[in-house]
């Protein structure tokens, strides 16, 4: 028996794309900083080389916001009235900028659930790996895809007509925004796809996913909507990323009296944190307490 496979830490995981960190080993302290940081990229590169295998899961992933884009700015558009006035494809865009980041963390549980049910997360787990290499690397990983498919909407927003009205720094911020609620959204998707049994399951939750993101200021402002209907919309977390979008990108903003929705620029950054303060511990104890 040779030594690589009386050692099962030293062997690749069987078409992931990971191998063996450096001075990977029985002995190897990965709870330090350093070796952390190489196992995150390890699972960040697993993960984007999938995605340039198959170009086309970005394409997947992009049709049904782009599909909901013309949709409603187009078949809708013209019956739908903006409260305080306004073009109405001008206030959709960052509304599904914000629906397509919030939408992702379903597709981040899919793929996590995915590599449990064909025994990747166990072989990641039988590894001298950080516990937190999994959720970062993952989460980096996603990201990254994040800023490519934001990048290919807005590219779509332009072709059709959307303009940034705010300024080069308002777009910026706009951005960095919409990429912070897909971060932090990100977590949650991790913690489902370790925590729902098979892929078929985590496919089901799109029958939650779609009503958080639709009870919310995405297509409508929550003044329009039933008094409890549009509270419960205006607190929502994707309805802030949203108002404060359309604030930094010069876009009509249709908020209502409340106290979330005049302070959306605030609540767009402190929404995604506690996300993450919330989440994030929760997917990786739940990586550390997956049964052997």
């Amino acid at each position: 028996m040779t030594a690589v496979e009386r050692n099962p830490a030293t062997t690749d995981v069987r078409g992931s794309g990971v191998g063996p960190g450096p001075d990977s080993g029985p002995d190897r302290d990965h709870g330090l900083a350093p070796w952390a940081v190489v196992d995150c990229w390890n699972i960040t590169r697993r993960t984007l080389t999938h995605y340039q295998r198959q170009p086309v899961a970005i394409v997947w992933q992009l049709g049904f916001p782009i599909l909901s884009l013309l949709l409603y700015g187009y078949v809708f558009g013209s019956a739908m009235k903006v409260p305080g006035g306004g073009d109405y494809r001008e206030f959709l865009m960052p509304g599904m900028f914000a629906m397509t980041m919030a939408m992702g963390f379903m597709n981040t549980a899919v793929a996590v659930v995915t590599d449990a049910s064909k025994g990747v997360v166990d072989r990641f787990r039988s590894m001298p790996m950080a516990p937190t290499a999994f959720a970062s690397g993952r989460g980096a990983a996603d990201l990254v895809v994040s800023a490519a498919e934001l990048t290919i909407l807005a590219g779509t927003a332009l072709l059709i007509g959307w303009r940034a009205d705010g300024g080069v720094l308002g777009a910026l911020g706009a951005f960095g925004l919409l990429l912070l609620l897909r971060f932090s959204l990100i977590w949650v998707g991790v913690w489902l796809g370790l925590l729902v049994p098979t892929p078929e399951a985590a496919g089901g939750l799109y029958a939650v996913a779609f009503p958080l993101t639709m009870i919310s200021s995405t297509f409508v402002s929550p003044s329009l909507m039933p008094d409890w209907l549009g509270f419960v919309a205006a607190w929502n977390p994707i309805s802030s990323t949203a108002t404060a979008t359309r604030e930094l990108f010069g876009d009509p903003v249709a908020g209502g009296g409340t106290w979330v929705e005049e302070h959306a620029l605030l609540m767009a950054v402190v929404w995604p944190l506690v996300i993450t303060l919330v989440f994030l511990p929760l997917a990786v104890r739940r990586f550390r307490g997956l049964s052997r």
